[in-house]
């Protein structure tokens, strides 16, 4: 140990005795900090990763190591001191290993002195440790191969100029091998075989924070075996030609081949076992989660999920293959056999093709290939298949993957969050499986529905509805096994021993007016009681039994947490909108991206709120951009709320328009809104909209003045209406927030909740502003930087942290309670009984429940235009994937909503997640200009320390000879 040890010693000493050493390093770091800043352009990309640096770690170290190998075993020869180092008390494998620990330890400066990168990134953003850490243990692992081939090809030539050559390309060679350029040539199936043996496609499967013992094995078998040949090449200079060192030289050859033939068969066996690894990152994102593991580990029915991907694909879709093929296998192995996975190419079956077109509706997808000499079209499946009874869905290609466009046009391409996408597929398709009968036979106790009705003084349109709702009631009791009770309770029945004023207090249902101004009254209302559980509601508008079965069961599975929830939304109308020349034009405002993002997890339907009733089985009401609502649609969403329904409402106060000539963007007073409804629930949204210079940049139209020419580019500057709201803005106590890492809040208004109404709910201000953000009136869209240099807008005095989304739970007071409906002016128009050709009107929902249950939940974000598809397109240009917090965010409220919170601990895994803090170009240039001073510092230390060590030697001290007098 002492041998090697010094022979390290003196290696090292050797590099730092010239200046080589300080000039391989400050190349390197050079390089390193320009690709990362620059050619990657850091913080363009805006995210908190150190990516940039490992994406060009392995090319460069090639380098590296070439120029610090090129001269161990080369200059020995040249020199003509190999020879005495062959005579020296030490083995071969002591040679070779210490000079090769000296390499390793010259290259483990050098990656040290790339750490403040990853310091830097931490400081600027919430970063990940775990890649870090598996990025330089890839690196380091990269690094040994590449130092071992380097020794050995410099053992087998005395010029350094050719070490260093053959080294950076067999090296190169290694890399290139599983790169997508080679693989491509080859085909599918060689070019798995390459991208097994390529150390580049092995170094990123370790960065991306996912520890194989498969990776370690094979670096660990590249530096062995080229270890071994370097101290058999050593061995080999001792040898003579003649018979009698015959046997010791082919022994010597063929342990070298039983070795490598070892490592080879080792890599060979280990090649299936996929479950050998650990995830170092924070989230554990490449394994599965204690919500999948519970969900997918007690399924009481067979699931089948099948990947459906083409053997020939897109290479740049190629390297994601195995590992959906190894996240497949862990939902087998995890579900304990109920899960079967299979992945297969319905290109090569005509049956399998045939299922899988005209059964699931699965086609190729075309892809444009570019090759050496010309462009080609791919047809490529690229699906899987969530299969459970007779339900099932699918998980596309573009559900599965992120893009990342880098600067020289190529992209790079990545999954997503493929536990999420196969998670929720999962959840989907078991929860729409289930049936009410399962909910009623999983109760502990019976639930009771109660109808109490008051057939005395029922309208004659209503005559048949206590029929209707007896036959469906009873036909559910009389299959539900004794857990579904029916009665019916008459108030106004001495002998019932329930009064109107019990019905009231207890279920929140009020009689309700025959005509308006009348003093007669009745009752027809529902109640359901599931152990602590209460829902009240009126009778359904049209009253068939098909409603009314609606009705109960729906109320039956909102108990309950094994359903597909139903997620109603309303919108505003796509009323064309005047063009320039009075043509019409399509509406600005779409919100088809956030109503798709819901239907992965929920079923969607759009609602109409004009009948004044939202459908009895939608669980939660997601109102987006309230405008031009009459009374009738307000009551709506009021009592969808008072019988315990779940309301969020992206309502803001303004909207935002293009001008029909110019194009740019105009800002609009909302009219017909629920701003009122809203303050009477105890939250009030001002009218005003709030600025903060902690915001995300717009693209906007900018004129210049160039040398007297006006010129009109696009640039993105600072837009203090775009709200950037960080995690020191969220309420990290609720789940609704609580993953989430940045979202971005267009054209917001302060949100104030009043204390006095919401003293017995539960309340939380979910995203607010930073404290030096100010209020304003002006609608004006445009920044005007010639009036105001800094900003472009008036900066107000008026500074302080507003609420832009709050959420409640608790009971609520209706905003319609001692006011009329506004149905009973409709309902008072009753036909002439007389006329013969009259005709009964329908039943309307003329009664009013005046307070809801402490189960109901609201959720309000003062602005819609967050989740506006031209404006998340807008902001997609300078963000990349960023828009799609907003999404998140929103489908985080809605399955806090409805108490579905089970899949947003993974839903917040990916890049986009992970964004950088806002900073002006300031800032970006001084960490920029902090890491080279770190870096050059760094390199002037090492060198200082190095100078003082070797001044401080003490010379060797001449043993005299005997006799002489010297």
């Amino acid at each position: 140990m002492k041998q090697l040890l010094a022979i390290t010693r003196k290696e090292v000493g050797s590099y730092f005795g010239s200046p080589l050493a300080f000039i391989f390093l400050g190349v390197f770091l050079t390089s390193t900090l320009f690709l990362f800043f620059w050619f990657e352009t850091f913080f363009a990309r805006g995210v908190a990763d150190v990516r940039p640096l490992f994406r060009w770690l392995p090319v460069l170290t090639v380098f590296l190591v070439a120029a610090l190998t090129m001269r161990q075993w080369s200059e020995e020869q040249n020199s003509g001191t190999l020879e005495m180092l062959l005579t020296l008390p030490v083995t071969s494998a002591q040679l070779v290993l210490g000079k090769f620990l000296a390499v390793m330890a010259l290259i483990g400066i050098a990656f040290a002195l790339t750490l403040p990168l990853p310091i830097t990134v931490a400081f600027l953003g919430d970063l990940d440790g775990g890649p870090v850490v598996g990025g330089y243990l890839a690196a380091a692992l990269l690094a040994s191969s590449y130092a071992a081939i380097g020794l050995f090809l410099s053992s087998r030539t005395s010029n350094q100029i050719v070490a260093l050559i053959s080294t950076a390309l067999v090296g190169g060679i290694f890399y290139l091998v599983g790169t997508r350029g080679v693989t491509d040539f080859v085909g599918p199936t060689l070019g798995g075989i390459f991208r097994a043996v390529g150390t580049g496609s092995r170094f990123e499967s370790i960065e991306r924070g996912v520890v194989d013992l498969r990776d370690l094995v094979y670096y660990g078998s590249v530096t062995a075996l080229f270890l071994i040949l370097n101290a058999m090449s050593l061995d080999t200079k001792r040898w003579s030609a003649g018979p009698r060192t015959r046997v010791y030289r082919t022994a010597a050859k063929i342990g070298v081949l039983l070795a490598a033939l070892n490592l080879v068969f080792l890599n060979v066996w280990l090649h299936p076992l996929y479950g050998l690894r650990a995830d170092l990152t924070e989230q554990r994102e490449y394994s599965l989660s204690e919500t999948t593991r519970e969900l997918t580990g007690g399924l009481p029915e067979p699931l089948v999920i099948r990947a459906y991907m083409s053997d020939k694909t897109h290479p740049l879709l190629e390297p994601l293959k195995p590992q959906i093929a190894d996240m497949l296998k862990e939902y087998e192995i995890n579900s304990k056999g109920l899960i079967s996975t299979e992945v297969v190419d319905p290109s090569t079956d005509a049956d399998l093709e045939e299922e899988a077109t005209q059964t699931y509706g699965i086609r190729p997808t075309p892809f444009m290939d570019e090759g050496r000499y010309q462009s080609t079209v791919i047809n490529s499946y690229f699906d899987i298949l969530v299969r459970y009874g007779d339900q099932h869905t699918l998980v596309g290609f573009q559900d599965m993957i992120e893009i990342e466009r880098r600067r020289d046009g190529s992209m790079d391409i990545r999954l997503r969050n493929l536990e999420y996408d196969l998670t929720r597929a999962i959840k989907k398709v078991v929860f729409g499986f289930q049936s009410v009968d399962a909910v009623l036979a999983a109760l502990e106790s019976p639930a009771t529905f109660t109808l109490f009705v008051t057939p005395n003084t029922l309208p004659a349109t209503l005559a048949e509805a206590e029929t209707t709702i007896r036959t469906v009631a009873e036909g559910i009791a009389e299959k539900s096994g004794g857990k579904f009770r029916f009665r019916v309770v008459d108030p106004d029945d001495p002998n019932s021993g329930v009064t109107r004023e019990t019905v009231f207090t207890q279920y929140g249902l009020r009689a309700i007016p025959t005509a308006l101004f009348s003093t007669e009254s009745y009752y027809l209302g529902m109640a359901l009681d599931v152990g602590t559980q209460r829902q009240a509601f009126y009778s359904p508008g049209d009253l068939t039994e098909a409603s009314v079965r609606t009705a109960i069961e729906s109320s039956l599975k909102r108990t309950s947490t094994g359903f597909l929830k139903v997620v109603g939304i309303w919108k505003p109308p796509n009323t064309p909108r005047p063009g320039p020349f009075g043509q019409p034009q399509q509406p600005f405002a779409a919100f088809d991206m956030i109503a798709q993002q819901l239907r992965s997890d929920y079923t969607v339907r759009d609602v109409d709120l004009a009948s004044g009733q939202v459908d009895a089985d939608v669980d939660v009401l997601l109102v987006i951009a309230p405008q031009e609502l009459d009374d009738k649609k307000r009551f709506a969403i009021d009592q969808f709320l008072m019988r315990g329904g779940s309301v969020v409402a992206a309502a803001g106060n303004y909207t935002v328009e293009p001008e029909p000539f110019t194009g740019s963007l105009s800002i609009k007073a909302v009219s017909g809104g629920i701003r009122d409804m809203l303050a009477a629930y105890g939250v009030d949204v001002a009218e005003s909209l709030v600025m903060d210079p902690q915001n995300e940049p717009f693209p906007l139209t900018v004129t210049r003045d160039m040398g007297g020419f006006q010129m009109r580019e696009i640039q993105r500057v600072n837009y203090p209406y775009f709200v950037d709201v960080r995690p020191d803005g969220m309420d990290k106590a609720n789940p609704i927030t609580a993953s989430l890492p940045a979202t971005t809040i267009y054209w917001a208004s302060p949100i104030e909740l009043d204390a006095g109404k919401n003293a017995a709910r539960e309340t939380g201000v979910l995203l607010k502003s930073t404290a030096e953000a100010w209020t304003t009136t002006d609608t004006a869209a445009q920044p005007d930087f010639a009036l105001y240099p800094q900003a472009g807008f008036h900066v107000g005095t008026d500074k302080a942290q507003h609420a832009l989304a709050v959420a409640l739970k608790g009971s609520f007071e209706s905003y319609f309670k001692d006011k009329p409906s506004p149905f009973l002016e409709d309902a008072d128009d009753e036909p002439d009984l007389d006329d013969p050709t009259a005709e009964p009107s329908a039943p309307t929902p003329v009664g009013v429940l005046e307070s809801s249950p402490d189960s109901s939940r609201l959720v309000v974000v003062s602005s819609a235009e967050f989740v506006n598809d031209p404006i998340l397109r807008l902001s997609s240009v300078g963000t990349r994937d960023r828009y799609l917090n907003n999404l998140q965010f929103l489908q985080n409220a809605i399955d806090w909503s409805v108490e579905d919170v089970d899949l947003l601990s993974i839903r917040s895994r990916g890049t986009h997640a992970r964004v950088l803090d806002p900073m002006d170009d300031g800032g970006q240039t001084f960490w920029e200009v902090l890491n080279y001073a770190i870096a050059l510092a760094a390199l002037v230390a090492i060198g200082a320390v190095w100078y003082l060590r070797r001044r401080h030697e003490k010379p060797m001290t001449l043993t005299p000879v005997a006799g002489s007098n010297d």
